[in-house]
């Protein structure tokens, strides 16, 4: 696992900065995932085994591959007993309420990940739909090789998108759309190799709001991103 979500970081750092990238998956985690909501491990109550849940709070959950199995065996049910108070019915339903945990749909190559449809090479994440190679997400929709995002749809090559749409080769982006080779966007539309942005639309080569021509804008983008590796 170690070994293909490090494969993900290298090739979505590398697109963004255009350099190697020098840091483990664990360092970027706690550098830049750091307030993401990632699934946690948790324990299979019928087997004992570990699984990775969204949320740590339900009381008790099952692999969903495992309430899978028990369905085709019996359809889940169990023999009536006789019910005479409430505290004998919330006994009962204690016994099997168990939350789903490591759901994963129509995909594969699923890795501590929870709630995944219709994916493929997914490490450490959840809510993730009709994506691929997808690192450390919380909310992942039609993109591919995303890194530590939050609701993000139609992303590609990008770190920490959040509440965005059409992003690519970009780093730290919020609520916007249509954002290429850019970092540190925020409120924007139609920007390309654009850096601390916000409330900018269909704008290129600008810093901090401030209009910069290619040629000065490049040694100053080119800092930016070794300071995004720690270079």
């Amino acid at each position: 696992m170690l070994e293909d979500a490090q494969y993900i970081l290298d090739k979505v750092l590398g697109q963004i900065t255009g350099y190697q990238n020098p840091l483990s998956v664990e360092e970027f985690m706690t550098k830049y995932a750091f307030d993401i909501r990632l699934p946690v491990s948790v324990k299979d109550s019928t087997t004992g085994e570990e699984v990775w849940a969204q949320s740590p709070n339900p009381p008790k959950f099952i692999k969903y591959e495992n309430a899978i199995k028990r369905v085709a065996v019996d359809e889940f049910m169990r023999p009536k007993v006789p019910l005479n108070n409430l505290t004998e019915v919330l006994s009962r339903w204690q016994e099997i309420n168990l939350f789903g945990a490591s759901r994963y749909v129509d995909s594969e190559d699923v890795v501590e990940s929870d709630n995944v449809n219709g994916s493929q090479h997914v490490f450490r994440s959840s809510d993730v739909f009709d994506a691929n190679y997808i690192l450390l997400c919380e909310g992942a929709y039609r993109s591919e090789y995303l890194v530590a995002t939050q609701r993000a749809g139609e992303c590609t090559y990008s770190a920490r998108i959040e509440d965005s749409r059409f992003c690519s080769s970009s780093f730290s982006v919020s609520w916007s759309k249509n954002i290429t080779n850019s970092a540190f966007i925020h409120d924007s539309t139609d920007l390309f190799e654009c850096l601390f942005c916000s409330h900018l639309q269909g704008k290129k080569f600008c810093i901090a709001n401030m209009q910069y021509t290619e040629e000065e804008y490049r040694p100053i983008k080119d800092m930016v991103m070794c300071w995004i590796l720690g270079v």
